[in-house]
């Protein structure tokens, strides 16, 4: 097994300015590197952990739900990964629901678009899923040059809790290479250029540092063309937004959904970058649970479905026979109803964030928005993060369920 301690004398230093720039979620990222010595580079991780890494690195294995994955997609080194710590990334998927007349919509074909950009990710070994320790043997077993741990992600969502500890420490102690990257999960006021620090670590870990700013510099640039078209946006005239997840496990326990709450990741897209209101002001965070009545009450100006324990197309809340008690809020008989990309295991923001931001913008805006196709915008968007051609991109646009901006949106463009 390949060495991965740190030599903390030698880079005492390096690990303490790390470990300031770490904590700062802007910029171009927590990273540094060393001169290669004796086949190892050093990498200073989200941790602020100087991390020494193969300067050949030929065997990955991750722990994410497709952040990690993509980006190496994207940087041309995914022939690389060896395991993974997500059963979402390798599963198909299904939706449906009754309409009132008796008459039932079906569909098939959504799954995490790795599968779409990597197939063989497919049959890779699984050392881990959400709510299941690491299987340390199938671990070893795969001989790993470096793994790396999304936190934040299904798998592992909290950086503080005992069994991310646990693993952590596990893997060290195993003498393996491990890079931790902190989602903006992490953090207590979530901030997109997080994203941009994690992307800025991987390119020094594969050695794509020119592909990691390019990539880091696209997203922003996609997010920051929303925020320039609403920032003069008044108060008064900002509509409220909710982020609602039609989440069948909820709706069986007697609830009609859930909602995301001020202080995350989603309230964050709505509110500093596409400029509106968050219709759901409780601090309590993600997927908190709402009653029916709770939910009229909020009657927000805008909805947006998002992955909440399966997918959920606009048609969903217009027309399932178990909705027809939410019928009459405004953003039903408005049709001011869009739905946020298939994400499966969405615990934490992705490559695709700025889809998401530009859902909830064209939502919220759709004058603004108008010259923007969203069904074209996907297909751009795609081409430009992974470099697929227009066929590839269509295939992801269908695995992320978003035809439906193709087939039946007022306010698509």
């Amino acid at each position: 097994m390949k060495p991965g301690h740190v030599q903390a004398l030698v880079l005492a230093a390096l690990v303490l300015v790390a470990a300031c720039a770490g904590c700062t979620g802007g910029g171009t990222g927590p990273v540094d590197t060393t001169a290669p010595e004796n086949g190892y580079r050093t990498v200073v991780d989200s941790r602020g952990v100087a991390v020494q890494v193969p300067t050949q690195i030929e065997r990955v294995v991750t722990v994410s739900d497709g952040l990690v994955e993509g980006a190496m997609v994207a940087f041309g080194v995914d022939e690389t990964l060896v395991g993974l710590g997500s059963s979402c990334i390798q599963r198909d998927w299904t939706y449906s629901y009754p309409l009132d007349g008796g008459g039932q919509v079906n569909e098939s074909g959504g799954c995490n678009i790795l599968q779409v950009l990597s197939p063989s990710v497919k049959s890779l070994p699984l050392v881990m899923e959400s709510g299941v320790a690491m299987n340390y043997e199938t671990l070893t077993s795969l001989n790993p040059d470096v793994v790396i741990l999304r936190l934040g992600c299904c798998s592992l969502q909290s950086k503080d809790d005992e069994m991310t500890q646990r693993t952590i420490n596990a893997i060290e102690s195993l003498g393996i290479p491990l890079i931790v990257l902190y989602s903006p999960n992490c953090y207590n006021q979530p901030d997109l250029h997080m994203i941009s620090d994690e992307i800025a670590i991987l390119g020094q870990v594969f050695e794509k540092e020119d592909e990691a700013k390019r990539l880091a510099e696209y997203l922003e640039s996609q997010v920051a063309f929303v925020n320039e078209r609403t920032r003069d946006v008044t108060e008064p005239e900002q509509p409220t937004v909710l982020i609602f997840g039609l989440s069948p496990k909820h709706r069986a326990e007697g609830a009609a959904g859930t909602a995301h709450g001020l202080r995350t990741t989603e309230s964050y897209m709505i509110e500093e970058i596409v400029h509106a209101k968050n219709a759901f002001r409780s601090d309590t965070g993600n997927f908190q649970i709402l009653n029916t009545e709770m939910i009229l009450a909020l009657d927000p100006d805008v909805i947006v479905l998002c992955t909440a324990w399966g997918y959920h197309p606009p048609g969903e809340l217009y027309d399932a026979t178990y909705y027809k008690n939410l019928r009459e809020l405004r953003a039903v008989q408005n049709h001011r109803v869009m739905s946020l990309p298939w994400t499966p295991c969405n615990c934490a923001k992705r490559l695709e964030y700025p889809i998401d931001v530009m859902v909830i913008a064209k939502a919220a805006y759709p004058e603004r928005f108008a010259d923007v196709d969203l069904a074209e915008w996907l297909l751009d968007f795609y081409e430009n993060v992974y470099g697929v051609d227009r066929a590839t991109a269509e295939q992801l646009r269908s695995a992320q369920w978003m035809d439906w901006c193709v087939e039946r949106c007022p306010m698509c463009g």
